[in-house]
């Protein structure tokens, strides 16, 4: 039987529901057959991979390494993956440093599988964290089958917080970010930006982020998402301003202004 999460509605109310029960529902999610036994298979054959064709030549184990990394996607792509994973991210040529989605620089420095780099495959803990991290990652993804808008609010916990704690400069975790989609989607609609706005160059891209941010917190430096306060008022923004917007494509202007005078929010 397929996991249904239970979402009893959207928008805010259903956030601060899912909030409360995010533990159990996980729990619940992991605990199911289909889960724990990839998670046992993949903990006991992932120490033998010593390469890139190792891991991409095993497809169960493959499926939940890409899982962990919200990669998922890829997983036929293996001559793709392979050179991810060989080239490592030692090189500023390597495959991944190229991409602009920063997922493929994670994923491969979790492996260690490049030029220069010390293979992790065979450490328990780091390869245990690549199983928690593909359970959390699945559920997300079952969440959005229920409400898309759910998991990227739910990826955002997460993956917002890894970008404002990492070393770098102000600009390096902006860029970071706007290669993850999910990340970037929903700072977009935070801050009210229209649907044209990707077309612009990306340094004005960059420029346009960081002075709507600032307006909208004082501050244009994502460091202030580790900040717990500071992330749920994004999220809460987030989770607003899309409800409006798909209130807005199912009725007149007059009728929206009256929803929300009504206390939709």
């Amino acid at each position: 039987m397929t996991f249904q999460p239970v979402i009893p509605s959207g928008g805010l109310v259903g956030w601060r529901f899912l909030q409360r029960t995010y533990d159990a529902q996980l729990q619940s999610y992991s605990a199911s057959g289909i889960n724990e036994r990839e998670s046992r298979y993949f903990l006991e054959n992932i120490g033998k991979v010593r390469s890139a064709e190792d891991l991409v030549s095993d497809r169960r184990l493959l499926q939940v390494a890409l899982g962990a990394f919200g990669l998922e996607g890829d997983l036929d792509n293996r001559f793709f993956i392979q050179k991810i994973l060989s080239d490592g991210t030692q090189a500023r040529d390597a495959l991944a440093n190229r991409l602009a989605d920063g997922r493929y620089r994670e994923f491969a420095n979790a492996f260690g599988l490049g030029p220069g780099d010390v293979p992790r495959t065979g450490s328990a803990q780091a390869m245990e964290e690549v199983v928690s991290d593909n359970l959390v990652a699945r559920f997300e993804i079952s969440v959005g089958d229920a409400d898309e808008t759910m998991r990227i609010a739910l990826y955002a916990q997460h993956a917002l917080r890894d970008i404002a704690t990492q070393d770098g400069t102000e600009d390096r975790k902006w860029f970071d970010l706007m290669g993850l989609p999910p990340l970037r989607s929903m700072m977009e609609t935070a801050l009210g930006l229209p649907n044209s706005f990707a077309q612009l160059d990306i340094d004005k891209q960059l420029e346009v982020f960081k002075d709507r941010l600032n307006r909208a917190t004082g501050s244009s430096d994502l460091a202030q998402f580790t900040e717990s306060e500071t992330l749920e008022k994004l999220t809460d923004t987030y989770l607003a301003r899309n409800q409006i917007k798909q209130i807005q494509q199912v009725t007149s202007p007059a009728q929206t202004a009256l929803i929300l005078l009504g206390g939709g929010f």
